[in-house]
């Protein structure tokens, strides 16, 4: 079969999705992935349709560009969920599905008579999957929270900025709180989906967003419960208890690059010392004997080594400034491309216009133009987060507009 002809891996599964901000990402990768998200707003649209920015900076319900991205491939019913028989039909939609998915504070379903213990009683098929700032039980789950509080909180904030200290602590971008929560959630159903084939039972799946975004940080909360020391910013590289090298590097054409993790094997060491020589930089370079020392390595270096072991710290730093040095020294493409072809893992400081221009991105489909007939044009849309050949992710159809499904309620009566 053609590779658009294959079936996504969550093809035939129907996920109904009670619209929520914290939980759009997981119903779109859900969507990606195959299934079938009917996403559940109230009668005149969800809230995020309101959120910036606008198709030619002009407000309207249809024109959100926020509410295009996270709910494209989705379908839309509209329910009142204040309304009895609307809660009845949301019961009997529910009936239909193989997953539920959620982000409403703890309890409120519960006040309404359609919570996840009341649904599955029903159907102890369904797979309920609730994304909430600290999880359903224990002290702290009536707190409300955002994005920013859920970084922060959750400690990635701290682990993100700047060698200088003076300058404060940087949350990243692009609801990364909410996208980490609903990663979590997007495994967690997949594993529950696979545990149902076995058992014939779904299960509540309880994700903390706050305890999602705590376990990204790394060495951050390691190093805290553990050791009990308290790793530091810095700039284009992981938060650590010591500095450490700096890793950012102009090019000739000034666009800034990150070397990456420095060769550790002799492999590696002989590759770079290598491509200095192809360049031409090789005697220019006056560290070049630890790098023939590293080419001769009988065993890889250790991190443990570095700063203990005089000879290993040499080689260990004279590889990591060779690879700066070539940097400095091409352009920034030509670094990355060389890069890429000696295997080692380096990359470009790209704006988002960039990246969808990369022709990496381009040859692996990431950039994907998306049809609104509605509108008569086409957009650009970010494509695959992953590529699985045997049963591709892939966008199916813009994002709905308000309602534009009800005749999947209607099929209920």
């Amino acid at each position: 079969m053609a590779g658009n002809d294959l079936p996504g891996a969550l093809e035939g599964t129907r996920v109904v999705e009670l619209a929520g901000e914290a939980s759009a990402f997981a119903g779109q990768m859900l969507a990606g992935m195959g299934a079938e998200v009917i996403v559940v707003e109230p009668p005149g649209g969800h809230h995020t349709r309101s959120f910036e920015p606008f198709l030619d900076n002009e407000p309207g319900l249809e024109r959100s560009l926020w509410w295009w991205h996270y709910n494209v491939s989705k379908l839309s019913v509209t329910l009142d969920m204040d309304d009895d028989a609307d809660r009845e039909r949301f019961c009997s939609l529910v009936g239909t599905a193989d997953v539920v998915l959620e982000s409403e504070r703890p309890g409120r379903l519960a006040d309404m008579g359609i919570d996840h213990d009341v649904l599955r009683a029903d159907h102890p098929e369904l797979i309920w999957v609730s994304l909430t700032p600290f999880g359903h039980s224990g002290p702290r789950s009536q707190e409300e929270s955002i994005d920013l509080t859920v970084l922060a909180a959750g400690g990635p904030v701290w682990n993100c900025g700047y060698d200088d200290h003076a300058i404060p602590p940087q949350r990243g971008g692009g609801n990364q709180g909410y996208q980490t929560g609903s990663i979590f959630a997007v495994l967690s159903a997949q594993t529950a989906l696979l545990a149902r084939d076995r058992t014939g039972h779904g299960q509540f799946v309880d994700v903390s967003l706050h305890a999602a975004a705590n376990v990204t940080t790394e060495f951050g909360s390691v190093q805290w419960l553990v050791a009990g020391a308290e790793v530091q910013r810095q700039t284009g590289r992981h938060a650590a208890v010591e500095p450490t090298t700096f890793t950012r590097a102009l090019s000739v054409d000034g666009i800034d690059v990150n070397t990456g993790f420095p060769p550790r094997s002799a492999r590696d060491f002989g590759v770079v010392l290598s491509w200095m020589e192809v360049l031409g930089l090789k005697d220019q370079f006056e560290e070049a004997f630890f790098l023939e020392m590293g080419a001769a390595l009988e065993e890889d270096l250790h991190l443990s080594q570095v700063g203990q072991d005089a000879e290993a710290t040499a080689i260990f730093g004279a590889g990591r400034e060779a690879v700066r040095f070539i940097a400095q020294n091409v352009t920034a493409y030509e670094f990355f491309i060389g890069a890429q072809e000696r295997g080692l893992a380096v990359g470009i400081i790209y704006s988002p216009e960039e990246v969808l221009a990369d022709p990496h991105f381009q040859e692996r489909g990431f950039p994907v133009e998306v049809e609104h007939e509605d509108l008569g044009r086409s957009f650009t849309y970010l494509g695959a987060p992953y590529i699985a050949p045997k049963s591709p992710y892939r966008i199916r159809h813009r994002a709905p507009h308000v309602g534009e499904h009800n005749h999947i309620l209607e099929a209920l009566s």
